[in-house]
């Protein structure tokens, strides 16, 4: 195990370098600089312009920028965000932590809603429920997230149930933890909500494939030859083999609600590297861009190489080499 985690460190990072390249290329392939929003103030100064441009080596070509930004990169700085005019590292660990408190939620939402749903609608195939489950996914999977945020967002402001966005209410930092947290919580249901039908719908569908293979094959029939009780052929035997393709996906589906949740933050006001992101693009804040995609890049491979060992875990027959 030992030597494969390392190989695949190895071939992390080749990816995130690369990764970070094609990002501050496409940044600079588009017309304009961060100094260009500064020259349209007339009480900014040319010398102060090119203070700034020779401070952060805008004014050298793209290959030398890359380079100097890399290099800051191994001594673990990430840049200075020309925006906020402070270091790259303060504002994502402002930002970084509502980030993953949004996907956190929606993640385990999910997987708590999609497997048991799964597994339900497979041992009452083609019953009635079973296609009413089915029917709401197609259903589901149609509506784009962002879509079904506003319609929440429009039903809370009808009824007044739900907070209309943000993350806390006006006063709420003078209130004891308990009522808070529970203030957070009010906040999180509409972009958690609106986060994670779609992949509620997709999982469980998936799921559900998977049970009804493995409810097919011999060995449960078999097992139930044997007499075993229901529970134990559906939980001891069918599950633990029809679990295993979901877990290769843990991965793929943490870091694909982290990539969701970007926009999922700029509809409902969420302040998270969404908006921030969003902000960094369009002021060519480009060290900051960058390092909130060095992020996301980060934690997707985080999350396949763990989804790799926990497969290797829950199954014996399966060898990493």
């Amino acid at each position: 195990m030992a030597p494969y985690i390392f190989r695949r460190i190895l071939t992390a990072l080749l990816l995130l370098v690369v990764m970070s390249f094609v990002t501050f290329m496409l940044m600079r392939l588009t017309p304009g600089n961060f100094l260009d929003t500064l020259r349209l103030d007339p009480q900014i100064s040319k010398d102060t312009l090119a203070y700034y441009g020779k401070l952060y080596q805008l004014d050298k070509p793209a290959w030398q920028q890359y380079l100097y930004w890399l290099a800051g990169l191994a001594r673990g700085e990430l840049g200075y965000s020309f925006y906020y005019n402070v270091p790259v590292v303060k504002i994502l660990a402002s930002r970084l932590g509502n980030t993953f408190i949004l996907s956190l939620a929606a993640f385990l939402l999910t997987w708590a809603v999609a497997i048991p749903l799964g597994i339900w609608a497979a041992l009452h195939r083609g019953g009635l429920r079973d296609r009413m489950i089915q029917f709401t996914a197609y259903a589901v999977l149609s509506l784009p997230g962002f879509f079904v945020a506003m319609v929440l967002l429009w039903g809370a402001s009808v009824t007044g149930w739900l907070p209309l966005g943000g993350m806390e209410s006006p006063g709420s930092a003078d209130l004891p933890w308990f009522a808070r947290a529970g203030d957070m919580l009010r906040h999180l249901v509409i972009p958690v909500t609106a986060l994670s039908l779609g992949s509620i719908a997709l999982l469980q569908k998936i799921m559900r494939g998977n049970m009804l293979e493995v409810l097919g094959r011999q060995y449960i029939f078999a097992a139930r030859a044997r007499g075993l009780p229901e529970n134990r052929v559906i939980y001891g035997h069918a599950l633990r083999n029809a679990i295993n393709p979901m877990i290769t996906l843990l991965g793929y589906e943490f870091s694909a609600l982290l990539s969701g949740a970007a926009l999922m933050e700029i509809v409902t006001s969420w302040p998270g590297l969404g908006s921030l992101m969003l902000t960094a693009v369009r002021s060519k804040d480009i060290y900051l861009v960058m390092a909130s995609m060095m992020m996301g890049g980060v934690l997707f491979v985080a999350g396949n190489l763990l989804a790799d060992i926990a497969l290797a875990k829950a199954d014996p027959r399966i060898r990493i080499r």
